[in-house]
Parts: structure tokens; sequence; C-alpha cells
């Protein structure tokens, strides 16, 4: 069996000594717990009037009505967008951020700016119906568009080690739109019950707010989702280019992909106008298309990322950091989900959490390394690859054993010369043994 060393090796590209000296103390507006208390009571203030804004045009009944069917497609989604970030899983603060920014604050800032503009152009033209398309068709998408693609910005600005390429663009600005569709969803399904109480039309089929709840929740809950992911797929696009070359293109990919996302956005509110049978039209020659189109580029981009971890791992097998069969073991998701269990297995929930510990600084740190030979990498490079080294090397202990049985599972021909993978000594274990 092949040995390894017990201490870390030294290695001539990691990060030198870390820097020493005083650290500047900041000030009390720049502390983390200062900046989180602000950024927590600004979306409680918000989510309290909204609520209380869809529950005046709703009424009680109508609120909680519309409540309980709004969250029917919350968690499909949710999962949905965790599922596709599940190579380098962002951390949950960011995605419990981003669902509040946009089911409150930036409902809030929608549902005041477009009933706003729509009366304005209403009083200005004396055409209230004219006022209503031209506030779906322009207003409303210019504002949601840039109300939720604000929570995408501020993960880029303020949690830019969490905010590494195009998957996580898509996983942020995809979540935004889930909370801004989830009190959007409130709002029409409340107003359709209220529409069937008026009219005394009870539940079944001819209902508003069974026809309500198939066109938005059954047929399209992906649409607010999809116009943002197009945002965020251009603030993914900025994350990946070189500080120092791409500068203009930093700022002008993300505007394009807002532009888009509003174009889209339009599009699909305008189709109402397009006739009878519009809506269908477009759903079925531009949406679905359209969504299928984004949903392979995402799931590209996923296995684009194995590929990644697969061979820029390499090197740090050569330097000593990694044991030989753990490069293709973080590059496949049947491996790293075996390496978990067998990991639950022999050591419990602390050698599983160490395990998942060790897969996410394995594939930051690949990514790192990836960006950095693509010239994106930021100054504190050096810095950041040493910690996650530093990480991996502290949970090597429980996720090496796990790895190498995982990668001799998944590839039993495979064998680097000399190494054969561990085995607890007499234990039986309920997956296939190794094979020599």
């Amino acid at each position: 069996m092949a040995s390894y060393p017990s201490s870390p090796p030294h290695q001539d590209h990691a990060a030198g000594p870390r820097p020493t000296g005083a650290v500047p103390h900041p000030r009390w507006w720049e502390r983390k717990g200062v900046r989180a208390t602000a950024l927590a009571t600004l979306l409680a203030v918000s989510g309290a009037v909204i609520a209380a804004l869809v529950r005046e045009q709703t009424g009680t009944e109508g609120f909680l009505v519309g409540l309980g069917l709004a969250l029917v497609p919350v968690p499909l989604l949710i999962a949905a967008f965790r599922w596709l970030d599940r190579v380098q899983p962002g951390p949950w603060r960011n995605l419990v951020f981003s669902f509040a920014w946009g089911a409150c604050a930036a409902a809030l800032i929608a549902i005041v700016a477009n009933s706003f503009a729509t009366r304005w152009i209403e009083t200005a033209t004396a055409d209230p119906t004219g006022a209503d398309t031209l506030g779906a068709t322009v207003i409303a998408p210019v504002v949601e568009e840039s109300a939720k693609a604000a929570a995408v910005l501020l993960v880029f600005l303020f949690r830019r080690r969490d905010f590494t390429g195009v998957v996580d663009g898509v996983v942020i600005a995809g979540v935004t739109a889930t909370g801004f569709a989830f009190t959007e969803n409130i709002l029409y399904l409340g107003n359709a019950f209220g529409t069937d109480q008026l009219t005394g039309t009870g539940p079944g089929l001819t209902s508003v707010t069974a026809a309500t709840f198939f066109v938005r929740v059954v047929m399209s809950p992906f649409a607010h989702p999809l116009f943002t992911v197009l945002t965020g797929i251009g603030f993914g696009v900025a994350a990946v280019l070189a500080p120092e070359r791409g500068r203009v293109r930093r700022v002008l990919v993300p505007l394009a992909g807002l532009l888009v996302a509003m174009a889209m956005h339009a599009f699909w509110n305008g189709s109402s106008s397009f006739g009878e049978y519009g809506f269908f039209a477009v759903y079925a020659a531009f949406m679905v298309p359209v969504f299928a189109l984004v949903t392979w580029l995402a799931i590209y981009l996923r296995h684009r990322e194995l590929r990644t971890v697969r061979t820029e791992l390499g090197v740090y097998v050569g330097a000593g950091w990694l044991a030989p069969p753990e490069p293709f073991a973080l590059g496949s998701l049947k491996a790293r989900r075996l390496a978990k269990e067998f990991a639950a297995h022999y050591g419990g929930k602390e050698a599983e959490r160490a395990v998942t510990a060790y897969e996410a600084y394995a594939t930051s740190l690949a990514l790192l390394r990836h960006r950095a030979r693509k010239g994106g990498a930021g100054a504190d490079f050096a810095v950041r690859e040493r910690e996650l080294l530093d990480g991996l090397w502290e949970r090597r202990g429980y996720a090496r054993a796990a790895l190498a049985y995982a990668a001799q599972v998944t590839t039993p021909m495979w064998r680097p010369p000399g190494y054969a993978a561990p085995m607890a000594p007499g234990a039986a274990y309920p997956y296939p043994p190794y094979r020599c």
C-alpha cells in the first residue's frame, strides 16, 4: 500500500507564509453583524409591508388561499436549483437571502413602482386600457427584472467567494425569481379567489382560481426564474473574466443579460395581445424551447465543472496533497455520493460531514486554479489556495479512505500503480468489494 506524508508537503506554487501584522479594525458600519442585522431588518420590514398590501387587495380569505396555492411549486423549484448546484453547493444563507429578497424587497418595489407608473400613464393619457397594456409590457418587465437583479448584484459584490461562475449565477437568480413569483402568485390567486366569491362560482374547472392556478403554477412556474436566470448568466460570465483585462466586459455582460431578461419578460407579458391563442403560441414556440435550451446549458456547465475538477487536481496529487484516486472520485457525482455513504457507515455523521467538506474544498480549489490559469483569479489567489489546501489536509483522515473506495467501485478496472484502496479490517460493507 502506498504511503503518504503525515505533514503538509512543501509546494512551490502554493502560498507562502500567511501575512502577519496588525489587522485594521473595521469601522462599525463595516462589521458583518451590523450589515447582517440591517439587511435582515430591511427584508423583514419589506415582507410585512408587502404582506399587508397583498392582503388589502385580496382580503384575508383570499390571501390565505393564495398563500397555500402559491407554495405548491416553491419546494420543487428550490430543489431543482439545489440539484443543479450539487458540484459546488453554495451556502444556504445565500439562497435564503435570495428567496427573501425576491419575495419581500423585489416584490414590494415592483408592486409600488408598477402601480405608480400605470396610474401616472393613465392620468396623462386618459386611456386606462392603454395604460394597463403599457404597464404590463414595458413598465413591469423593466421594474421587476431590475429589482430581482439587485439580489444577484449584492451576492456578486459581497459574497464574491461564493460566486465563481455561471452555475452560481443561475442558482442565485433562479431562487430570487422563485421568491418573487411566490409573492406574485399569492396576489393573482387571491384576486382570482375573490372573483369567484363575487360571482358565486364554486370550486371546479370553470372557476377563475382553477384557471389561474393552471396557467401560473402548472404551465409556467418557471417563467420568472427563466427570465432572471438570463441576468444570472451575465453575472456568471463576468465572474470568470480576468479582473485586469475585462473591466468593461464585467459591466457590459451582466447588463446585456438584464436587457435580454427584460425583453423576454415583455414578450411573454404581451402574448395575450397576440390574439385568442397568442399565449399558447408563445408558450409552445418560444418559452418551452428557451427553457429547454437554458436547462441544457446549466446541466452542461455542471458537467464541465466536474471535468475541471478531474483535470485541475492532478497537480496536487503530484505535490502530495491528494491521493491518486481522488481527482477521479471528486469529478464524479456517483463517486462523491458513495464516498459519503462509506464515511457515514464507518465513521458516522462526523465522518460524513468531513467528507462532504473535503469534497467542497477540493471543488473550490480546482475551480480556483482553473480561473487562475485563465487569468480570472484575484490578487488573493495564493492565500485562498493555501486556505483550501489546509482545509483538505485537516480532513484527509476520513476522506482518503472513502474516496479511494468510491473510485474503486465506480471504475473497478482502474488502479494506480502500487496503490490498494483501504478497507476497515473485518468490516462487512453493503457495497461491492474492491476489485484488484
